[in-house]
């Protein structure tokens, strides 16, 4: 149900004139109202023009969040006070009774309207995303991108950020990095596994954390960083053409096929494979004109 905002202040003598925002607030889609208030930033300020800009937005959210998790655990502390005063007096008892009748009803009636199912839905059926010009993902806290070999993890940070404050554990199929008395930023399994001694992190300017990532196995192209984050369609991986003359004739004779088969399904095209079989019929019935083919059923 989308909501309607409106800000307004009064200007006075002593006050600057302070600018209308209007906005509308549709639960289904957050990131459109956040688009419109940076758009209204944009024209009437220079607030986005700021070199910490995107830092301080970042530091903002994270702080919100925290907000609410003190919020939800306020909340649960109450919840869990209040059935234990009820049950103790048996009058409130026979009144939750009855009125317990009244919730299966509007609950019946209500199930159609939950709004969760739709959304993992809609998810489920828009499927992977186009990965960024990285091969990765832009994400909320981060942002990855990756080469056959490796994995770059880029994570922004406070400016003045000093590396006896970060805390990054590399494992073989985990990453766990964050700020010394903070929530880790990133704390989860690996879409597959590293090698931890040929991996290393640094900060970058003070301001960005950047982890190197080197994969065990180096002829798959990564779906998501870390399990659990939306995965991209490898299909529309663009690796760089100058850095295949880098591989081994081996490797790169691999990876230009790999290329050539993602352009093919993408068309809807046979692979190499499926040409070659292709090929191979056709010479075997050349080379066998006395046998009718007319009514073979191959696969």
């Amino acid at each position: 149900m989308a909501i309607i905002s409106e800000v307004e202040e009064e200007s006075s003598s002593s006050r600057p004139t302070m600018l209308p925002f209007r906005a509308t607030f549709d639960s289904s889609n957050p990131l459109g109202f956040l688009e419109k208030v940076f758009d209204f930033l944009g024209e009437q300020s220079d607030f986005l023009k700021k070199t910490s800009a995107e830092e301080e937005i970042a530091f903002a959210v994270r702080a919100a969040k925290e907000k609410l998790k003190k919020a939800e655990k306020k909340k649960a502390e109450k919840e869990t006070v209040k059935p234990v005063e009820k049950v103790s007096v048996k009058p409130v008892e026979k009144k939750v009774e009855k009125e317990s009748v009244k919730p299966s009803v509007a609950t019946s009636s209500a199930e159609p309207m939950v709004v969760e199912k739709p959304k993992e839905e809609e998810k489920k059926e828009s499927g992977p995303i186009v990965p960024n010009k990285g091969n990765g993902t832009d994400l909320e806290n981060y942002s990855w991108v990756q080469s056959l070999q490796e994995v770059t993890v880029n994570i922004p940070v406070p400016t003045g950020t000093k590396a006896r404050t970060v805390v990054c554990e590399i494992k073989k199929n985990r990453l766990k990095v964050g700020l010394k008395g903070q929530d880790p930023i990133i704390d989860g399994e690996l879409y597959r596994s590293v090698k931890p001694d040929d991996c290393y992190w640094n900060i970058e300017d003070q301001k960005v954390i950047s982890i190197l990532l080197t994969k065990h196995d180096q002829m798959e192209w990564w779906k998501c960083c870390v399990k659990g984050e939306p995965e991209i369609d490898t299909q529309k991986v663009e690796p760089e053409s100058s850095k295949l003359g880098d591989l081994d004739p081996e490797t790169r004779q691999t990876v230009e096929k790999m290329m050539f088969d993602q352009r093919q399904k993408q068309m809807g095209l046979p692979t190499s494979d499926e040409l070659q079989k292709q090929e191979i019929l056709k010479k075997f019935m050349s080379e066998h004109p006395e046998m009718d083919f007319s009514n073979a059923k191959i696969n």
